[in-house]
């Protein structure tokens, strides 16, 4: 299948979302979590790279969030793309979805790893034995909460959901969570060890987190991961 970029909006410098539409289906089908692999002959080769989607089923579109990386392949070719151009795509894949809505969870993301949690949040609330979620979401600036319009309009629909920002570079006038996204897992925790938790973000912080997880006394099976390096 080939997506057509409908639009896109800068997020942060170099953070990108972008809207494609598949125009030879009229429903794509995946779960929130998933992701899609865009593929391009660049510079004489096939190069395939997985993206989260950042958004929930809806029609033939799906959105992404994506960060430039400079000494990349496939990201500058995106940012250099504008509406109208397309790109090849694999039908949606994916182990990264809710095991079990009727369990409480918590979420947990760095940088452009909330991706898929703009799916996954909202998606958790459509089930009806939905019960407490928490999204804790390590960025360095206040300027920088991706989506942050978003998860506060869910908290306000869902008073079972929290949405807790941190900040590992705040300024004096930040009033929220500061420093990296391990030094809140007690909070978010409440020394709970029958959550289910999901990461996504870098290699280090997900290890990390894992780490102080199983330490915790947490069954492998309660923590789902995925990593963006």
């Amino acid at each position: 299948m080939r997506a057509t970029i409908l639009e896109f909006h800068d997020l942060a410098p170099e953070v990108r979302h972008f809207v494609f539409e598949v125009p030879e289906v009229e429903q794509l089908l995946f779960k929130p979590g998933q992701f899609v692999s865009l593929k391009e002959t660049l510079a004489g080769k096939k190069i395939t790279r997985p993206y989260s989607i950042a958004s929930l089923p809806d029609g033939n579109r799906f959105e992404l969030c994506l960060n430039l990386v400079h000494q990349g392949v496939f990201t500058p070719h995106l940012f250099a793309m504008q509406p109208g151009d397309s790109v090849e795509i694999s039908a949606p894949l994916g182990f990264f979805v809710v095991r079990d809505p009727a369990k409480d969870a918590l979420f947990i993301a760095t940088g452009t790893g909330i991706a898929p949690f703009r799916s996954m949040a909202p998606g958790y609330f459509q089930h009806p034995l939905a019960r407490q979620l928490t999204l804790l979401f390590g960025v360095r600036h206040e300027r920088t909460i991706y989506y942050r319009d978003d998860f506060d309009a869910l908290a306000r629909n869902h008073p079972n959901f929290r949405f807790w920002p941190a900040l590992s570079r705040a300024d004096s006038s930040w009033t929220g969570r500061s420093g990296h996204v391990q030094s809140h897992l007690a909070e978010a925790l409440g020394g709970r060890t029958d959550l289910d938790v999901y990461i996504c973000g870098l290699k280090a912080m997900v290890d990390d987190v894992r780490a102080i997880l199983k330490e915790l006394g947490f069954d492998r099976k309660q923590i789902i991961f995925e990593k963006y390096d």
